[in-house]
C-alpha cells in the first residue's frame, strides 16, 4: 500500500540536496570545530558560513544567530533568560502554545513564582489584542510575552509587528515561537520588534536535532546550557556540524522556492477543504482557514460517530499519515489542548492534515475516497 504523508507540520522529509551537503561532515570532514588544527578550522568555517547564510536570509546580524538542538531548547533558553537575566516577573502567553512553551512557562510559574497570565482567544483562535494590551497595561512587573507566530495545530498566524509594538510600548520582552514559519515565510528581523525567535530544521526539509535561537543584539543573556565556550560562550557542547550545515542549506532552498511552493501548497490545502465539504457531510474547519493562517495546515472536525471515533487509527490502517494534535504528545491519548481551548464540542473529532511541496492532488483524491468509506 502506498503511504500518503499528510503530517508535515510534525516533520518533513529530508531534501536530497540537503543530505548531499551534510554527508561530507559525517565522513571525511569530521574535525572538532574547537580544535586549532586544519580539520578543526575547516568545520569551524562551515559553521560560521552557515551562520552568515541564515542571518542573511532572516535579515539579522550573524552575531544574533545561535545554533541549538531545536525549537524546544531555543524556547526554554528564551524563557529562562527573560526571567533570570531580563527582569521579567510576569509571563503572558496563551492556552494554545506548543508544549515547549506551555511547560516552560508553567515551570517558571511553579518554581520561580513568576506570575502567569493567558491572553484571551477570539472564537476563531486568534489572540484578543485588546486583552493583551489590558494585561500589559495592568502589570506592575516587567512582562515576557510568549506567543507563537503560527499555531502548529490550527495554523492561525499572529501579527508579529502588532504584538511587538505593543510589547515595546510597555517595555515587555517578546519571544515568538516561529518553528512553523521559519523556512515558510520571509523574515526581516532587523525591522521586526521581537527579542527572541526560534526555528527547527526538520520543519522545512532539513535535518532533525538542529535549530536556531535568534537573540536580538540589544539583549544580553547568560547561557542556559553550561560547559564549554561553544556558540560564543552561549551554548555549551560540541557543535552538530552536519546538522548546522544542513539547516542552512535547507533554509536556503526553502527561501529560493518560497513563492512557488507556498502557492502550490496552499492550493492543495484549499482543494482538500473543498473536497471534504463536497463529499463528507458535517465536516467543518478549525481556526481562521480563510483569513490569517499558515498555508501548510488544515485542521478539520468530523461529526462524532462510532466510525469516526477510530478515525486516526483507520487512516493509519489505510496508509494515511495525519494527526489529531501535536506530534509531541501523540503518545498520550489526551486529545488536542488547542482544540479544547477554542472548541470544546465533545461531538466533534478533530484531525490535522499538513502539506508539503511533494504532496499532490491525486493523494488528496485518494484520501477523500478512503474517508468516504471510513467516516
Amino acid at each position: 500500500m502506498k503511504r500518503i504523508y499528510f503530517d508535515n507540520a510534525a516533520t518533513t522529509a529530508l531534501d536530497k540536496d540537503v543530505l548531499d551537503v551534510m554527508l561530507p561532515y559525517l565522513t571525511e570532514k569530521f574535525g572538532n570545530p574547537s580544535s586549532i588544527y586544519s580539520y578543526g578550522r575547516e568545520t569551524r568555517l562551515a559553521i560560521e558560513n552557515a551562520r552568515k547564510s541564515v542571518a542573511k536570509i532572516l535579515n539579522a546580524h550573524p552575531g544574533e544567530i545561535f545554533f541549538t538542538s531545536g525549537g524546544t531548547e531555543s524556547t526554554n533558553t528564551a524563557v529562562n533568560a527573560a526571567i533570570h537575566n531580563l527582569g521579567c516577573r510576569h509571563i503572558i502567553s496563551s492556552e494554545i502554545e506548543h508544549h515547549a512553551t506551555l511547560h516552560s512557562v508553567e515551570h517558571a510559574h511553579s518554581k520561580d513564582k513568576i506570575r502567569l497570565s493567558n491572553v484571551r482567544l477570539l472564537p476563531d483562535g486568534h489572540v484578543d489584542m485588546a486583552h493583551l494590551r489590558e494585561l500589559l497595561a495592568n502589570s506592575p512587573e516587567r512582562c515576557l510575552v510568549s506567543l507563537m507566530h503560527a499555531n502548529n495545530e490550527i495554523g492561525n498566524l499572529l501579527d508579529l509587528h502588532a504584538v511587538g509594538n505593543l510589547c515595546k510600548e510597555f517595555d515587555a520582552i517578546f519571544h515568538s515561537d516561529t518553528v512553523q514559519t521559519v523556512g515558510h515565510y520571509a523574515f526581516d528581523l532587523r525591522n521586526t520588534p521581537v527579542h527572541f525567535i526560534n526555528g527547527s530544521g526538520h520543519k522545512f526539509h532539513g535535518p532533525k536535532g538542529v535549530g536556531i535561537l535568534y537573540i536580538n543584539e540589544n539583549v544580553k543573556i547568560t547561557p542556559f546550557i553550561h560547559g564549554g565556550a561553544q556558540e560564543r560562550n552561549m551554548r555549551a557542547g560540541t557543535e552538530n556540524v552536519y546538522g548546522i550545515v544542513g539547516f542552512a542549506k535547507a533554509l536556503e532552498l526553502a527561501t529560493e522556492h518560497m513563492e512557488e511552493h507556498s502557492k502550490y501548497i496552499n492550493d492543495l490545502r484549499m482543494y482538500m477543504m473543498d473536497q471534504l465539504k463536497q463529499h463528507i457531510p458535517g465536516v467543518s474547519h478549525n481556526g481562521d482557514l480563510y483569513g490569517r493562517s499558515l498555508y501548510t495546515v488544515l485542521n478539520v472536525s468530523f461529526p462524532k460517530t462510532e466510525k469516526s471515533e477510530m478515525l486516526l487509527f483507520n487512516l493509519d490502517i489505510n496508509g494515511i499519515c495525519a494527526s489529531g494534535g501535536s506530534a509531541c504528545t501523540s503518545g498520550a491519548d489526551a486529545g488536542s489542548h488547542v482544540i479544547r481551548a477554542i472548541n470544546s464540542d465533545p461531538n466533534r473529532i478533530a484531525v490535522r492534515f499538513s502539506f508539503a511541496k511533494d504532496n499532490t492532488k491525486e493523494e488528496i483524491d485518494e484520501v477523500i475516497t478512503r474517508l468516504k468509506e471510513i467516516v
